[in-house]
């Protein structure tokens, strides 16, 4: 991959005497060490793609007088609109899983590149998998010590991003002697109706239960955060900013629903309840036998539907007199939703009292379970565990229990619009939004904002733009998902560029401000209104 920054430049790279006209194309490889001065004069920066990897990295510039200035010649770094901050995410395999820098130089470029540009900050995830690899207890944060030292003689912000799950994209797994455990005893892991288990992240039910080797969950996460606080304490008090404690599957406080071992396309279907594992339906057990209903707690509801169909052709979710509307629903579904509630708690509670004598916000996620959202039943959402229908705010217990421990939520989604949408999923980004917005702001919890992707639709940006401008009362940060081959391809970076210099721009109109999806919102969901 190469960087061509274009247009009148003064570059400085380390020992090499090229002037300040022209500089050649200077691939990062082994064998060249490259060293970008950290204040140069450009005029149009744009990022030339090779490879859909970051193997290949180079960097080339040229003078172009007739170019105009995308960054201000006395490099300042731009404000963005109401004073909300802005980070871009590293990659997700930034830290390969044995512990060392994936592509450097070219992340090393990268956020030269961004900081250029005015970027605030970096978010960094950081995984179990990597740094709790072999042993429990046995800790090594090499490679992130490495990339934290880099931000911060950038001069640039760090969020921290603890990830307790696996991922199949960055190709980092869980820690293997976690994974051994569950060799012996699958239960850890979530389990749908057909007997799949779910392998990338623990199942709620043993959140508090001595499954790790005679320790809980909650207790290992807690000496995980004690040694990274230890670790990272030369950058608690300067260049840190947060920390966000991995909830769930990716990170965010949800069910897997939507994991489908078949591989299959299950866009439209609305997921699976992930309550079948023997820790699961043990909760369950106890929960049906002391409301007096024992026979209700030996499974979860028989008449839902499979990954790849589509809800309503189920009597569980259909619109009318489905089975979510009964007594039996509502029993199951105020079980499902509180486990993940309660997981959700005891993580944030342990994060909260970690870091609560160091000066950084802590913070979790909450997914954008948006498919469905304009039916009556929410399929999408209840499997993900959130009891949210047309008679219920669902989100209310969420933010409620962000506020009782002091927390932020993340919220992605900001570049999505219901234009963009298919119609056939009844599909309500922006009402699913305004509700989320709502319910934090009567709590007084603040919204980090997040992309749900590399933006490529026409008005992604512009969306996210009006959202920033709407909410800047109730959102300190934004966090741009994320760093690597789409972000700094020549059909996308330019118009990230243009997107910070906008961000500079005055406040949009209040007739395009996302309030007014609220008013949507509450018309659509009129029993809500008094809440």
């Amino acid at each position: 991959m190469e960087v061509l920054v274009m247009g009148s430049s003064q570059v400085n790279l380390g020992r090499n005497d090229l002037g300040n006209r022209e500089v050649g194309n200077c691939s990062f490889t082994k064998n060249l060490n490259l060293n970008i001065s950290s204040s140069f004069k450009i005029s149009k920066l744009c990022i030339k793609l090779h490879t859909k990897s970051f193997n290949r990295f180079s960097l080339k510039a040229s003078a172009s007088s007739q170019a105009e200035p995308l960054i201000a010649n006395n490099n300042r770094k731009p404000k963005p609109t109401g004073d909300v901050k802005l980070f871009v995410g590293l990659p997700l395999d930034a830290v390969s899983s044995t512990n060392t820098i994936n592509h450097a130089r070219a992340i090393a470029a990268g956020l030269k590149a961004l900081k250029l540009l005015g970027v605030d900050g970096i978010e960094l995830p950081v995984w179990w998998g990597v740094v709790e690899k072999e042993t429990r207890g046995k800790y090594d944060w090499t490679g992130y010590l490495a990339l934290a030292e880099m931000i911060q003689k950038l001069g640039l912000k760090l969020h921290v991003s603890l990830c307790f799950h696996a991922s199949e994209e960055a190709k980092i797994p869980l820690p293997e002697w976690v994974s051994r455990i569950g060799e012996s005893d699958p239960s850890i892991f979530f389990k749908d109706q057909s007997g799949q288990h779910y392998k990338d992240s623990l199942s709620f039910a043993v959140t508090d239960v001595p499954v790790l080797d005679g320790k809980t969950p909650v207790q290992v996460y807690k000496e995980f955060c004690e040694s990274f606080k230890a670790a990272f304490s030369p950058f608690m008090d300067s260049t840190f900013t947060g920390i966000s404690v991995g909830l769930g599957p990716e990170g965010e406080l949800r069910y897997p629903s939507h994991h489908s071992p078949s591989k299959m396309n299950n866009d439209q279907g609305a997921g699976e309840f992930q309550c079948y594992d023997k820790y699961m339906l043990s909760s369950l057990k106890q929960y049906a036998e002391s409301n007096g209903n024992p026979l209700w707690g030996l499974g979860g509801p028989h008449n839902a539907p499979g990954y790849d169909q589509p809800p309503m052709t189920s009597t569980f979710f259909k619109e009318n007199n489905g089975s979510w509307e009964t007594t039996y629903g509502d029993f199951f579904l105020s079980w499902y939703s509180e486990q993940l509630i309660s997981h959700g708690s005891r993580l944030l509670s342990l994060a909260s009292e970690t870091f609560n004598d160091v000066p950084i916000s802590i913070c979790g996620k909450v997914p954008l379970v948006h498919s469905w959202y304009r039916t009556r039943s929410h399929p999408s959402e209840l499997t993900a565990g959130f009891y949210n229908t047309a008679n219920r705010d669902g989100y209310v217990e969420i933010v409620e229990m962000f506020a009782k421990h002091s927390c932020q939520i993340i919220l992605p989604g900001m570049d999505l619009s219901d234009d963009h949408q298919p119609n056939e999923s009844l599909s309500s980004p922006e009402l699913l939004v305004a509700q989320i917005t709502s319910s934090c702001r009567k709590h007084g919890v603040e919204i980090l904002g997040q992309n749900s992707m590399v933006v490529n639709a026409s008005n992604g940006f512009e969306q996210i733009k009006k959202k920033l401008s709407g909410e800047k009362e109730m959102m300190s940060l934004f966090t741009y998902q994320r760093m690597g081959a789409d972000f700094f391809s020549p059909e996308h970076f330019p118009a990230f560029t243009q997107f910070v210099r906008n961000l500079n721009q005055p406040e949009l109109d209040s007739d395009d401000q996302p309030t007014k999806q609220e008013e949507r919102f509450a018309s659509y969901h009129p029993q809500m209104q008094a809440a």
